[in-house]
C-alpha cells in the first residue's frame, strides 16, 4: 500500500472530525441525550436548501449558516414540544426531526431541484474528496503548506468546543448531574441546555461535509459511550473519549487502505470504516473493560465457609 500525503490528509480531517464530535458527546451522553445528535444532523437539511434559495449560491459559507441555524431550531423546538407539549423527549426528536427532514426535501424538488445532491455524501459524507479542497497556511520561495478546507472548519469548530467546555465546564457538569442544584446555585441550566445545543448543532454541521448524517452519530455517540465503560470520573471519561476517537479515525482510515487490499476486496469508505473502528472498540471495552462481560464471568465463584 502506497501513502500519500491525501492519506495524511484524510487522517487529519477524520481525526478533527472525530476530537470535535466526541466533547459535546460526552455531555449528550451524561445528559442521556445521546440521539440529539441524530435529530440535528437529520433536521439541517432545510437549513442548505433556504440557504441556498435566498443566496442562489451554493457557497460553504451561507451553507453552514443555513445548516446552524437549522439545528439550533431544532435544539429549540425539541425542547419547546417536551416543556409545553407534555411529550415525553424521544418522541419529540422523532416529530421535530422528521417534519424539518421532510420539509426540506419538499423545498429541494420543488424549488431547487437542479442543485446536485447526492444521497451517498449525505448519508457517509465525502472524507475521500476533502484532499481536493486545499487552502494555503503558508507560501514561500521553497515551501507551500496546504491544509484541506474540511480540516481548517474542523479546527475552529473543535477550538470553539474547547473554550465552551473550559470556560463553562463547573455549569455544564453541575447541570447535567443535578439540573436542580444547578438552578439553586444560579447557574441557569436551560442557558446551559441551550449553549450545549448550539455547541452539537455547530458540530454536527461542520462534519456533515465529511462523514455524513449517519456517521456523524457514531462520532458523537460511540467514542464517549466506549470511555464510560472505562472509567466514571468526568475529567478522565473527558480524555479517554477525545483518545477513543482520535484512534478510532487512525485505525478506521488505515483498515479502509490495508484490509479491501488484503483480502482483495474493492475499495471501501473511510468514513464507514471509522465507525466500524469506533464500534469494534466499544466491543472490546464492554467485554474487557474493568467491569466487562467475560471479566465477570471469570470471578471465582463464593466458596463454601465451612
Amino acid at each position: 500500500m502506497n501513502w500519500t500525503i491525501n492519506d495524511l490528509h484524510i487522517i487529519l480531517v477524520g481525526t478533527l472530525c472525530a476530537i470535535a464530535c466526541a466533547l459535546p458527546g460526552t455531555f449528550l451522553l451524561l445528559r442521556r441525550m445521546s440521539m440529539m445528535g441524530d435529530a440535528i444532523s437529520h433536521a439541517v437539511l432545510p437549513g442548505l436548501a433556504i440557504a441556498f434559495l435566498l443566496t442562489g449560491t451554493r457557497s460553504s459559507s451561507w451553507m453552514f449558516l443555513g445548516a446552524a441555524l437549522a439545528g439550533i431550531f431544532t435544539a429549540l423546538f425539541t425542547q419547546w414540544i417536551t416543556r409545553f407539549g407534555k411529550v415525553e423527549r424521544g418522541a419529540a426528536m422523532g416529530i421535530v426531526f422528521t417534519t424539518l427532514f421532510a420539509l426540506g426535501l419538499i423545498i429541494i424538488k420543488q424549488s431547487a431541484d437542479h442543485v446536485d445532491l447526492d444521497p451517498a455524501c449525505v448519508l457517509y459524507g465525502a472524507l475521500e474528496y476533502t484532499p481536493l479542497h486545499l487552502v494555503t497556511l503558508l507560501e514561500t520561495s521553497d515551501h507551500l503548506i496546504q491544509i484541506p478546507r474540511a480540516a481548517l472548519l474542523l479546527a475552529g469548530t473543535l477550538i470553539f468546543n474547547i473554550l465552551i467546555i473550559t470556560l463553562f465546564f463547573k455549569e455544564l457538569t453541575l447541570s447535567s448531574f443535578d439540573p436542580h442544584l444547578a438552578q439553586t446555585q444560579g447557574f441557569r441550566p436551560m442557558l446551559m441546555h441551550y449553549l450545549l445545543m448550539t455547541m452539537v448543532a455547530i458540530t454536527t454541521v461542520a462534519a456533515f461535509e465529511a462523514v455524513g448524517s449517519i456517521i456523524v452519530i457514531a462520532m458523537l455517540i460511540v467514542p464517549p459511550a466506549t470511555a464510560y465503560l472505562l472509567t466514571r470520573r468526568l475529567s478522565t471519561l473527558i480524555i479517554t473519549s477525545l483518545s477513543i476517537a482520535a484512534l478510532s479515525a487512525i485505525l478506521g482510515h488505515l483498515s479502509s487502505q490495508a484490509l479491501p487490499h488484503l483480502l482483495g476486496l474493492p475499495e471501501t469508505s473511510s468514513s464507514g470504516m471509522i465507525a466500524t473502528t469506533a464500534g469494534l472498540l466499544f466491543l472490546l471495552a464492554w467485554l474487557l473493560g474493568p467491569d466487562g462481560l467475560l471479566k465477570k464471568q471469570k470471578k471465582p465463584p463464593l466458596r463454601n465457609p465451612r
